[in-house]
């Protein structure tokens, strides 16, 4: 996978992040934090109640492993 590397820093800045708030203090750089897919690293069209991208979401989503969602038709 080509953006492991991507995913492993994204995760170190949120750990760092959350750490400095729970030590009360405020984080040295904030804007540095953001959310990337879990699976595939995708940074754009992230769903964060699900942490993945909107390509995996389809692709769970249509093989029933996301609990509670279900495809809409109209």
């Amino acid at each position: 996978m080509a953006r492991k590397s991507k995913i492993a820093k994204a995760a170190k800045l949120q750990r760092k992040y959350l750490e400095a708030l729970a030590q009360g203090r405020k984080p040295k750089f904030a804007t540095k934090v953001f959310n990337v897919c879990s699976v595939t690293g995708r940074t754009r069209w992230y769903l964060g109640k699900f942490w993945v991208s909107r390509i995996v979401f389809r692709e769970k989503a249509n093989a029933w492993e996301l609990p509670g969602v279900r495809k809409s038709s109209w």
